[in-house]
């Protein structure tokens, strides 16, 4: 089997031997949950519960009429606490539902099960926006809203690359679930109607490829779905370098991956989607990888959505050397947010918790720009950084748009191998948001 890759990235240390033999476990007893109420890409939703009230697990607790939501559930039974505002995963803080575990009559709250292969399309997209899915890869995009696409699609992508480095969850849920993961992603070739389906799996994960296999000749339904290797690089797990490497089609720029007929979804969340229809189980729980230089007891974890990492230290489950801490990065090394501390829930989204050593976290100082041309080898969309760099740094936003800044995936490429330490992706973030907000106020002004 031939490796595929995209041109350009880069390969930083990957960092996963310490976790990839480690089988996921669960994390209990967990006697609070802080659930962040808007944590996925789309519009606000609103508490449907109050302070005082019993819930049980699976049942809804917020929501809002509109396409772009997606409605949240309670990850534990127990009593509602608090409402109020907490520090979250992006540095900001937003409303959060409080509940304090306990016994509810009534068992959990789970939907009945539903069959996706007999169901129509209509009630398979209600399923899974009632299930509370969203891409648990990072994004956190309304998985419903994915999945009604309004262009044909030809192929269904699982991403299983997994390129950041350290995290492990996704290859170890296909070690272990192999069946619920080729189920999910037949699920969803079904609902969107795609002939094929493909799993991009790194060659340095090539050893769960008979698993695969057997999981689709027993749970694939007979649908056309291929294992296909790529070559171990960052950001092979971007969407747009995955569909790149595996179909040899660019996503046009501000386009999207239905543009050139594809679909990807990510291990959990294709995982998550054959729980909600055989079980019934909304979005309550999710695997994640915590480790780092300063972890010293390192795991791959199955936590309730709202689970305080701060309680997961504080429980023994992993164990962290604070002499030795550095840093503390919500979701992977090159693409993560640094957070302040770690009293921060875990969202749907948040696939990784590293506690970085002062070595691993170190911070270099910021040169001049020495036009070595190294970022615009290692940039995957085709960008030229230091062009962009230099006219966001000069101010000049209508430049940096004619450029590409809004192509840029923020995937950190460039950062990494730039020698004069220059915090790119950094500033093309920044840049990104001043470029809208000024095509926003120009588009108001000639209303």
């Amino acid at each position: 089997m031939i490796a595929k890759t995209f041109k350009g990235g880069a390969h930083p240390p990957e960092r996963k031997e310490r976790t990839s033999e480690l089988p996921i476990e669960r994390v209990s007893p967990v006697k609070q949950v802080v659930i962040p109420i808007n944590q996925h890409f789309g519009a606000p939703i609103q508490s449907l519960v109050k302070v005082g009230e019993q819930v049980r697990r699976g049942q809804k607790i917020a929501d809002a009429e509109g396409r772009m939501t997606v409605p949240l559930h309670a990850s534990v039974s127990g009593t509602v606490a608090k409402i109020e505002s907490r520090p979250l995963a992006n540095n900001l803080e937003g409303p959060c539902i409080v509940i304090e575990a306990g016994e509810v009559p009534g068992g959990d709250a789970f939907l009945p099960p539903l069959d996706p292969f007999a169901c129509s399309k209509e009630e398979a997209l209600a399923r899974v926006r009632e299930a509370g899915i969203v891409g648990m890869g990072g994004a956190g995009f309304p998985t419903h809203v994915k999945l009604a696409p309004t262009k044909p699609i030809a192929v269904v992508i699982a991403n299983a690359a997994e390129c950041e480095p350290f995290l492990t969850v996704d290859e170890r849920t296909m070690i272990e679930r192999p069946g619920d993961f080729v189920e999910g992603l037949a699920i969803t070739m079904r609902i969107v109607g795609a002939p094929a389906g493909l799993i991009g799996l790194e060659e340095n994960k090539a050893s769960v490829i008979p698993g695969l296999e057997k999981a689709i000749a027993e749970r694939g339904r007979g649908m056309d779905i291929q294992v296909k290797l790529l070559k171990t690089k960052y950001p092979q797990g971007g969407e747009k370098m995955l569909i790149v490497a595996l179909t040899g089609k660019e996503v046009p720029s501000g386009g999207l991956p239905m543009d050139v007929g594809c679909v990807v979804q990510n291990v959990g969340t294709l995982v998550a989607m054959t729980e909600a229809f055989r079980e019934g189980k909304p979005l309550v729980e999710r695997a994640l990888t915590i480790t780092g230089g300063a972890c010293s007891q390192p795991k791959n974890l199955l936590a309730p959505i709202g689970t305080l990492v701060s309680d997961i230290v504080a429980s023994g489950a992993v164990r962290i050397a604070e002499e030795e801490l550095g840093r503390v990065v919500f979701g992977g090394p090159m693409m993560g947010v640094a957070v302040p501390g770690y009293a921060i829930p875990l969202q749907k989204n948040s696939s990784g918790v590293l506690f970085m050593s002062r070595k691993e976290a170190a911070y270099f100082a910021e040169g001049p720009c020495i036009r070595c041309g190294r970022c615009m080898r290692a940039c995957s969309c085709k960008l030229s950084p230091a062009l962009l760099n230099g006219a966001l740094k000069s101010g000049n936003l209508d430049e940096a748009e004619a450029i590409g800044v809004l192509d840029c995936v923020e995937c950190g490429t460039c950062s990494f191998v730039c020698p004069a330490h220059i915090q790119l992706v950094q500033r093309f973030r920044v840049g990104k948001q001043l470029v809208r907000a000024k095509k926003q106020k120009e588009a108001k002004n000639a209303r």
